[in-house]
């Protein structure tokens, strides 16, 4: 048991990502409500920004403003005050994140795409780094690596699906975006 909450803890990312899409689901088998294809989309977006950016950059919150040497140590850096910089920006996602949950779309569109531009350059980083410097460190090759391309592409997915299931409303009713 110690060792599986380890290994979701080292790889928190792909974990919330699951954990929102287990949410969604529970959301949407308990609910009374007509299950149309707008409130399933937007239920699943609902649960990714809530659990992949809002607690996701919380956590990296956290690791970077709290526990510097640890976050430092984990991605193969060495141990600097701009961490707490990084740490403060991740606030910010999560912030976000969290609020667009519950907005519109156009809300929900901002909060994928600050976070998308983070992961897509960690991305390049984490893609680029262990060859010339060698920093193959856990926190920066693997699952995080897949998970910096893989989030945002979730994404864009969940809010053009929703698009697309709120495009069948009147322009009154979709006046929230």
């Amino acid at each position: 048991m110690a060792s599986l909450i380890r290994l979701a803890l080292e790889h928190f990312p792909l974990s919330l990502l699951l954990l929102g899409v287990l949410l969604a689901m529970v959301s949407l088998a308990l609910t009374r409500r007509e299950r149309t294809s707008e409130r399933i989309a937007s239920t699943f977006l609902r649960w990714f920004l809530l659990c992949s950016v809002g607690l996701s950059f919380f956590v990296n919150f956290v690791f970077h403003s709290l526990y510097g040497d640890l976050a430092a140590r984990w991605i193969g850096w060495a141990p600097s005050p701009f961490q707490y910089e990084v740490g403060t920006a991740c606030l910010g996602f999560a912030l976000v994140g969290v609020f667009a949950a519950f907005g519109g779309l156009g809300l929900r569109l901002a909060a994928v795409l600050g976070p998308t531009a983070f992961l897509w350059g960690a991305a390049i980083g984490h893609g680029v780094q262990p060859h010339p410097v060698h920093d193959d460190a856990l926190g920066n090759v693997g699952a995080m690596l897949g998970t910096d391309i893989l989030v945002p592409l979730v994404g864009f997915a969940l809010l053009a699906w929703q698009a697309k299931a709120q495009s069948r409303r009147s322009v009154f009713a979709r006046s929230r975006l």
